[in-house]
């Protein structure tokens, strides 16, 4: 199981280090959104890297529609990952939809993780009363319409509103992950994403956490920031970068590098 799974999802396993960190990529890339950090930390750690099932690198046989109905499948994938690898302690870095991930993983194993860091988190996308997701009900319809309609029409609107800080390059790179992506499971994959609130669980996390936003992100409101560190049980840090847009990692890996390097030898 553990080997197929290795196989499946394109694990890596690069960096000296004594310390294990892994890099988990959100909705719409794969592990190569990293290819901009992981360098800059491989004299430091061992890193694992991965894609998730979803993403376009992986073979679409693999996506099981009855399994990944929810965030539960991603996380039994993430641990099985670390499990066949022999880890028994590890820093997690989650971007967007595997932030979240990263959260139900250490509420299942707390022993497991040392640290999370969340890149662009969001324990619910929906507004809710008394609580602003960013998205209402009626918008997201028409984001999955959009999908529904024309693929490739809906990707050239979404990625420069996501990269939101003027990267041509980095548009182009998100586009083709997209693009990659088979669109019947982009859109399958975003109405979990969308349907998702893990609000209720979040006083259960007690691993440290920095949650890394920002400050303009079109996806994730700054007040979600301040709402997971109100909520989550673990000390929590908040970390805001000078810059927009919900993929830092692609936009401004220089601004989020010390971030990183920071957050994890708190």
């Amino acid at each position: 199981m553990g080997n197929v799974l290795l196989e499946a999802l394109n694990v890596r396993v690069v960096g000296s280090g004594e310390k294990i960190l892994v890099l988990a990529h959100g909705f719409g890339t794969d592990q190569s959104a990293w290819q901009r950090i992981f360098p800059l930390f491989t004299p430091y750690y061992r890193i694992i890297l991965f894609d998730l099932v979803c993403a376009g690198s992986v073979n679409p046989d693999y996506f099981d529609f009855r399994r990944y109905t929810t965030l539960d499948a991603y996380v039994d994938d993430l641990l099985n990952i670390l499990d066949a690898l022999g880890v028994n302690r590890c820093a997690y870095v989650g971007h967007s939809f595997s932030a979240m991930v990263g959260i139900l993983a250490s509420i299942r194993r707390p022993e497991l993780f040392s640290k999370l860091i969340l890149i662009g988190a969001s324990p619910r996308f929906l507004n809710d009363k008394d609580y602003h997701g960013g998205f209402d009900q009626g918008e997201i319809e028409k984001v999955f319409s959009a999908m529904e309609a024309n693929y490739e029409a809906w990707v050239n609107g979404f990625a420069p509103l996501a990269v939101g800080a003027d990267v041509p390059t980095v548009v182009r790179e998100f586009s083709r992950t997209l693009f990659n992506m088979r669109p019947d499971i982009s859109l399958f994959v975003c109405r979990t994403v969308f349907n998702s609130d893990l609000r209720g669980i979040l006083g259960l996390v007690r691993v440290p956490c920095c949650i890394v936003q920002t400050a303009k992100d079109v996806s994730v409101p700054a007040s979600v920031a301040e709402y997971l560190r109100n909520h989550l049980g673990g000390r929590t840090t908040i970390e805001i970068l000078r810059t927009e847009g919900h993929l830092p990692h692609l936009s401004a890996p220089a601004l989020l590098a010390p971030v990183l390097r920071r957050a994890l030898s708190r």
